[in-house]
């Protein structure tokens, strides 16, 4: 994947803005060359980076090829790289960000979380390097030492690249933009069919359980119906004691209490016991009938 960079933009910017009000995963990228010892070095490769010294820089996969013109008549070639992570750490990546959508929302909106190295915590590796012998680099200059100054010019306008676009960090540890998406769409999937297969499961251990009982739990008419034959002489039908109704078997009823109508609910309950010994009586007397 190529991501050429306008040299015009970045010159523009960095001269602009310096170093400061830049997001905090380019503080942390630019802390890696600002701790680099050789001050004066850094000193002439921020005058390359902001005086337009750099004719070209390119983001190629997980390298960075770039063209710094120095003293020389021809500019000199610089590369830059990270290590990259194999698939199996990215998978435990992937698993961590997936599972905290936070994280998948901030990178889709341009922002890097402030606790992104969490999820790579899980792979016992790093998206930022810690140090700077961590950055590969090489640059055909007679200067031996490394960083040098081209090297250290791309360094500053890779964290205002970094600032455009957080993805080329993810891009230089092995997984480009396209990629990271399309894997954290595909875990957010397998995740949401392992839910919805768990779900089913549990529907089906709980249909089982059910079946497993009385079919009257299943067909509710069953409740009140019997095709059985009844020996009429084993069948004794008589009133209920003192009058008792289903209300009086079921006991006291929580039934709130009306403020504004404090007799109400003894007038309702009061009903209920009426209509329930009428009731009774009536079911008495078609019982006789029926027998007879």
């Amino acid at each position: 994947m190529n991501s050429p960079l306008d040299n015009s933009k970045i010159t523009t910017a960095i001269s602009e803005q310096g170093l400061s009000q830049q997001p905090w995963w380019v503080e942390q990228w630019m802390e890696l060359i600002n701790s680099y010892r050789f001050k004066k070095r850094l000193e002439r490769a921020w005058a390359y980076a902001r005086e337009g010294n750099v004719t070209s820089i390119r983001f190629e996969g997980r390298r960075v090829h770039a063209r710094v013109q120095g003293t020389g008549e021809e500019p000199y070639k610089v590369k830059l790289w990270l290590d990259i992570l194999d698939d199996e750490d990215w998978q435990y990546v992937l698993e961590a960000l997936t599972q905290k959508a936070r994280w998948s929302a901030q990178l889709l909106a341009g922002i890097m979380p402030a606790d992104i190295e969490r999820a790579f915590a899980a792979s016992g590796r790093r998206l930022f390097p810690f140090k700077l012998q961590e950055v590969r680099s090489e640059c055909n200059c007679p200067d031996k030492a490394n960083p040098c100054k081209h090297i250290s010019a791309i360094y500053y306008l890779m964290g205002d690249r970094f600032s455009e676009d957080p993805f080329v960090l993810f891009q230089l540890r092995g997984r480009t933009r396209f990629q990271l998406l399309e894997d954290l769409a595909k875990e957010r999937r397998k995740i949401l069919a392992d839910l919805s297969k768990e779900t089913m499961n549990n529907k089906k251990k709980n249909q089982e359980n059910i079946a497993s009982k009385h079919p009257a739990i299943l067909d509710p008419s069953l409740w009140w119906k019997y095709d059985g034959n009844l020996n009429s002489d084993l069948v004794v039908i008589a009133p209920a004691i003192e009058g008792d109704t289903g209300l009086d078997l079921v006991g006291e009823l929580p039934l709130a209490e009306e403020p504004l109508f404090p007799q109400a609910r003894n007038n309702f309950l009061k009903h209920l016991h009426t209509q329930g010994q009428h009731f009774a009586q009536q079911a008495m007397i078609k019982a006789m009938n029926t027998g007879s």
